[in-house]
Parts: C-alpha cells; sequence; structure tokens
C-alpha cells in the first residue's frame, strides 16, 4: 500500500479542520440569525460581512442610498446586519420612545459598546460618542454654556461677517473682475469655497486660532498667492485635512468587525491609517491647549479674555468663571475641565460644526436655483432689510428680522437633510415600536423618509418654505429633525442657525449666482453625513 507523504497529510489535516471550524461558525451565525428576536424583513445577511458586501458593493458606501432603497422594499420598520444588528424606524411613532428624556428611558447611547471606538481613543469621551451619562452631562453643561453665552454669539456673528470679507477677497481676484465676467470665466465649486470658509470660520469660535482653510485654496487656484505666510497656511491645513478624514472614517470603526480591522489588509491599512491620524489630531489640539493656558496664567483677572469655546473651557469652574459650580444629577462638580475632556469637546466640536453648515449652505444655493420664485422673495426679504446696503455687516439684529431666510433653511433641510440618519441604543430593556427588545439593540432613526411623510406634512414632496411661515403650524413632534432630537439634540444649533442666515444675507444681497448646469442632479454622497462633493456656479455682482 503507498504511504500519504507526511506534507500531504498535514495539508489535508489543516483543510479538514478550517472547513469543520467555517462550517460550524456559519451554522451557529445563521442559528442565531434564524431565531432572533423579532425578526424583521430586511436583506440577507452573510456570515463574517452580514450585509456589509451590499451595502458596499451595490451602493458603494453610500447610507442615503442605502437606507433609502430598503425603506421603499421593506417599509416603515425593518432590520439590516450592519456589525451590529441596526432596526431601523422611519415613523414617529416608533421613535417617540427614543427620543423623548424620561427618567426611567435616558436613551442616550449611539451604539452598543464598541471596542471599535475604544481603539479610537474616542469611548465614553467628549459629547459624540459619549455614552457615560454622568461624563456626557458634565461635558455637555460646559458646551453648552459656552456656545450660548451672548458674547460667544456676538463673536460668531463678528467672524461670519470678517471672514466673509476674505472670502470675497479671493472671489474679486478670480472670478469677479469685469473682463472675466465678460469672457465666461466666473466659473467656481461652490461647495469647495464654503467647506473652507466654514473650517476657518469653526475653527477660530473654537480654538481662538486662526486658520487658513480659504486662502490655501486661494493659494491652489492662483498665480497670485495669498497674504499669509505659507508655513502657516500648510499647516492648518493638516490640521483640517486630518479632521476631515476622521469625519469621514470613523464610522468603520462601529460597522467593520474587530477580525476585519485587525487582520484583513485592505480594512486594517485603513484603521491603522485612522488611529495614526487620530493621534496627530489629539498632539495638535493639546499643543493649542497648552498655549492658551499659558496666556490665560499670565493674563491679569481683572483683564477680559477672549470669547472662544476654548478659553470659556478652560476658565470653567476656575475664579475667572461666573458660575463657579456646576451640577450634574445633583452632585456638585466643582473642578476644572482636564486637558483631555477639553480636547475631545473641540474636537467634537469641529466635527459637528463644519461639514453640516458648508453642505447646507451648498443645497440651499441648489435648490433656490431651482425654484425662481422662492428665490424672488428671498432676494426681496433681504433688500427690505439692508435697502441697497451690500456692505454693512450683519447684526444680531438683522438675523431676527430675516424670517423668511430661515423658513428656505428649515425646508431644505426637511427636503434633503445632511444627516439622513441618527442611532440610538437602548442600555436596558424596553419596548420599542410594538415590540419588546434586549439590551443593547441598536436602532436607527430614518430621518429621510419621516420627512417626507405624509401623514405629518402637506405635499411633502413639494419644496415649499411658505410651510414654516404659517402661524400655528407647528410641525408634528419628531416629524422634522433637522438637529436630531432628544437628549442629543445638537448643542450647535443656534450657532449653525447664525450661520447659515448669515451667510443667506451675505450672498444674496450683492451676488447673482446661477447653476452652471440646470440639468446636472446634485452630486453628493453620503457616509455619516450627506456630502455635497461639487456645485458648479456662476456667480457675478447684482445691478
Amino acid at each position: 500500500m503507498a504511504l500519504i507523504p507526511l506534507e500531504n497529510l498535514e495539508i489535508s489535516n489543516f483543510l479538514l479542520l478550517l472547513s469543520t471550524v467555517l462550517t460550524i461558525y456559519v451554522a451557529r451565525y445563521y442559528y442565531k440569525y434564524f431565531t432572533r428576536e423579532n425578526p424583521l424583513p430586511g436583506p440577507f445577511p452573510f456570515p463574517f460581512v452580514g450585509n456589509l458586501l451590499h451595502f458596499y458593493l451595490q451602493f458603494k458606501g453610500d447610507t442615503k442610498e442605502f437606507y433609502g432603497y430598503n425603506y421603499k422594499k421593506y417599509g416603515d420598520i425593518y432590520e439590516v446586519q450592519m456589525g451590529e444588528r441596526d432596526i431601523v424606524l422611519s415613523k414617529i411613532e416608533y421613535v417617540d420612545k427614543l427620543l423623548t428624556p424620561s427618567t426611567k428611558n435616558l436613551h442616550l447611547a449611539r451604539f452598543p459598546d464598541s471596542s471599535g471606538l475604544e481603539e479610537l481613543g474616542v469611548q465614553g469621551k467628549g459629547l459624540i460618542t459619549n455614552e457615560n451619562y454622568k461624563s456626557w452631562k458634565y461635558n455637555r453643561q460646559f458646551f453648552t454654556q459656552a456656545i450660548l453665552s451672548p458674547k460667544f454669539t456676538n463673536e460668531a456673528i463678528y467672524w461670519t461677517n470678517k471672514l466673509f470679507d476674505e472670502l470675497e477677497v479671493y472671489w474679486n481676484k478670480l472670478y469677479l473682475k469685469e473682463e472675466i465676467i465678460k469672457e465666461n470665466k466666473n466659473k467656481m465649486d461652490f461647495t469647495a469655497w464654503v467647506n473652507q470658509y466654514t473650517n476657518d470660520m469653526i475653527i477660530k469660535l473654537l480654538t481662538g486660532e486662526r486658520s487658513y482653510s480659504m486662502a490655501a485654496y486661494f493659494d491652489t487656484l492662483s498665480d497670485e498667492k495669498s497674504d499669509h505666510p505659507p508655513a502657516i497656511v500648510n499647516d492648518s491645513v493638516k490640521l483640517v485635512k486630518a479632521l476631515r478624514k476622521h469625519l469621514l472614517g470613523f464610522i468603520m470603526f462601529v460597522f467593520v468587525p474587530p477580525f476585519f480591522r485587525h487582520y484583513v489588509p485592505f480594512f486594517k491599512d485603513k484603521a491603522d491609517d485612522l488611529i495614526q491620524n487620530v493621534r496627530f489630531i489629539n498632539k495638535r489640539i493639546d499643543e493649542i491647549i497648552k498655549n492658551r493656558r499659558k496666556e490665560i496664567e499670565n493674563t491679569p483677572l481683572d483683564k477680559s479674555l477672549p470669547n472662544d469655546m476654548l478659553t470659556s473651557l478652560i476658565t470653567a469652574n476656575t475664579p475667572r468663571d461666573i458660575n463657579y459650580t456646576k451640577t450634574v444629577g445633583g452632585e456638585a462638580l466643582n473642578r476644572p475641565m482636564t486637558d483631555t475632556e477639553i480636547c475631545v469637546i473641540i474636537f467634537d466640536g469641529f466635527l459637528g460644526g463644519t461639514d453640516t453648515t458648508a453642505n447646507t449652505i451648498s443645497f440651499i444655493i441648489y435648490y433656490l436655483a431651482h425654484n425662481p420664485d422662492v428665490k424672488k422673495k428671498t432676494v426681496e426679504e433681504i433688500d427690505r432689510i439692508f435697502q441697497g446696503d451690500k456692505t454693512r455687516p450683519i447684526t444680531e439684529d438683522d438675523l431676527q428680522k430675516l424670517k423668511y431666510c430661515e423658513a428656505v433653511i428649515k425646508e431644505v433641510s426637511r427636503v434633503f437633510t445632511v444627516v439622513p440618519s441618527i442611532t440610538r441604543t437602548i442600555t436596558k430593556p424596553d419596548e420599542i415600536a410594538g415590540y419588546k427588545w434586549s439590551a443593547n439593540t441598536m436602532f436607527r432613526i430614518n430621518i429621510d423618509a419621516i420627512h417626507y411623510t405624509g401623514d405629518y406634512w402637506e405635499e411633502p414632496d413639494k419644496f415649499n418654505p411658505d410651510r414654516w411661515l404659517v402661524e400655528g403650524s407647528e410641525p408634528k413632534k419628531f416629524s422634522f429633525l433637522m438637529f436630531g432630537g432628544g437628549l442629543r439634540i445638537c448643542p450647535g444649533r443656534k450657532l449653525a442657525m447664525i450661520e447659515l442666515v448669515c451667510l443667506m444675507a451675505l450672498l444674496y444681497r450683492k451676488y447673482e449666482i446661477d447653476l452652471v448646469d440646470m440639468n446636472a442632479p446634485l452630486n453628493v454622497e453620503s457616509i455619516n453625513i450627506t456630502a455635497c462633493n461639487e456645485l458648479l456656479v456662476k456667480i457675478k455682482p447684482r445691478n
């Protein structure tokens, strides 16, 4: 009898073992799937990856398209397997319990306990990914105190005007000279510019430091360079790029299983790069914090300090703070914030305050171009308030009068919201949408679907800002989620509205803005937020 070579026997045994392990894993996977609690309709999952193949291959990782497609196919409540089981809810009756604050049901958590967020170093810190109620409440109080103060509001309005003046300097050189307009060369990517503008705006308001994103972008387009030193410009660009990379990439640490992040080359390379990126951001912000602390320590108590958020956070619960002692849950927390706590809050402030505003104003430009009657009413309101003065700074009093502009912002955010869905995870068993669920079940609130439901909106498919101006026509509770809802409603919503209303007035009181191609659909992609990739417009001064 012929003998089987030893190496062949070893390979054979290894393959047998591997196939046995895989068979057991697949059997166990589908046993858990078919015996899951409250089975709901949804796309059929595959072992290891769930619906990630469906998500990445068919929809190119676009969350807006993925969840929109499944909503049309499976209805108001369905499930997908995205690393975790994801229960998708598309009716306000289903989400009421998740968003209504209650001492019995504090549905604060966004995601189940995540080793991925721990790897990134953001689990349990700051605001956006902090699931610890006491820590989150402590951080939120300081953030809210800073952002809602009258001094911060004045600072926001001042820098909205000042940075727009700088933006106009660049536009005048590139697009607004008479000969450029005559030669039809006054075309620009509006989204690219407004992204740079909001970068500079939010970094200034959060840290008190100037950022030079607009200058850097101008330098790439023009032979004539900006007045700012190249080294300073390049340094600020590195930070902005790193922050944007984190914003677009961190969700991978929630959806992609640890095995893939640690051992599969494509995912491992991305994960390692994002972790290095976070370390760079933390180091850079930490340097800014330490420098500001020194400045504050060297400033006499009777001298005023800047009105940016960083200064407010550093001086919170110190002799410089007029509200010396904070309480959370009845417990006094009369200690200053640590550098680590401040770093993550500044980090979160950038993530929540740049792309959302930039993309919303881009969508406003698009929708006004496609709705000339609405655009005409917008311009008429602006002209009525400014009486032909196209240069004076916007004031807080002006903001209170620009009601139609505010209605346009809300309507654009209803029909094409920047944040198409939000998540909540229950930390103890509860009944949601008529089903009893175990702790750590994750729910996704489908904002896109809710904003287009006829039960909540008259003619939901119609773009109609006037719906917001009818007296007594407040939308049904949780039917409008521009800023999310519940305990985690966006704490920066006041700042966002200041920026958006100011920008509408600054743009339309002075310029004609038309789309280059009226037939082109919005060029967007949706990862964590729905972002405009490009919006080509022609711009010229108004007659």
